[in-house]
């Protein structure tokens, strides 16, 4: 495994037990899809980083150094997945920033999830979450550490017909699936949720939001969703997703999901099989 894992360069995998990523989480993390050594969409995750580390008042790591890392780890590999988590690094007891930051740098590759064929071709069947989503907008679209409310959303079912569950809002405004951001089509508009104080903004969603620039985002009431003409969602790892079933509602791939599943394909983030 040590061979598979970077941190901070060196293949000694242990982390100093005061490191504030264990003890606060604090810190970052992107996931990342390769695929015969590449990443397709590497600079929108670096992005994401960047921006995540001026959120959290982090030093932002070497683009260089951490492509490098990643090629080390996804050596032989014709698919990896890839996770770059970064954190403050070690302190003093105290929620008190240290004053000289030395980030943890970790740098993993791991095989991808086997996602069946099936599910891209007649989609999924999703549920709605009992637990709301909390908002703080100064952690909104980032890739922050601390997945708690995503664990106790998953511990919810263990129906392995269930893929995935959509979280809602206080007031009961749909925001994503727990592992991936949210569509849907009504009348012919694709509309995707906002995301200034809850959730994590994609680089599958903005990828999508760039193929379709009439794209509306905008808040999505729990009532306007069980009318949409279709429901996808979005993963960089797993891709494209149309929903087959939600509560008991039945539907059908749209074209723009099929039609963002060709990109996909096209771009070699999905297997051609897929």
């Amino acid at each position: 495994m040590s061979a598979r894992v970077r941190v901070n360069g060196s293949t000694d995998a242990r982390i100093a037990a005061d490191d504030r990523g264990l003890l606060y989480g604090d810190g970052l993390f992107e996931t990342i899809l390769f695929v015969d050594g590449v990443a397709p969409l590497w600079r929108r995750h670096i992005q994401r980083l960047r921006h995540g580390c001026a959120q959290l008042l982090l030093p932002t790591p070497d683009d260089a150094t951490l492509a490098r890392e990643a090629a080390e780890v996804v050596d032989g590999m014709a698919r990896a997945v890839v996770r770059i988590t970064l954190t403050r690094g070690r302190g003093v007891r105290g929620y008190a920033l240290p004053q000289n930051v030395e980030c943890t740098r970790i740098v993993a590759a791991f095989e991808p999830p086997l996602v069946p064929p099936d599910w891209y071709e007649h989609g999924i069947r999703v549920r709605f979450a009992d637990l709301t989503l909390a908002s703080q907008p100064r952690l909104a679209g980032i890739k922050h550490l601390n997945r708690l409310e995503q664990v106790l959303v998953r511990a919810e079912w263990n129906d392995p017909e269930i893929v995935e569950a959509l979280l809602c809002d206080g007031d009961d405004r749909v925001i994503c699936a727990t592992a991936a951001n949210l569509f849907i089509a009504r009348d012919g508009e694709l509309i995707t949720p906002s995301l200034d104080r809850f959730g994590v903004a994609g680089v599958a969603r903005a990828e999508v939001l760039a193929r379709n620039p009439r794209a509306r985002v905008r808040a999505i009431a729990r009532e306007e969703l069980m009318k949409a003409d279709e429901i996808f969602i979005t993963s960089s790892v797993r891709g494209i997703l149309p929903v087959r079933e939600l509560e008991g509602r039945r539907l059908q791939p749209g074209p723009f999901a099929r039609a963002m599943q060709a990109h996909w394909r096209e771009s070699g983030l999905t297997e051609r099989h897929a």
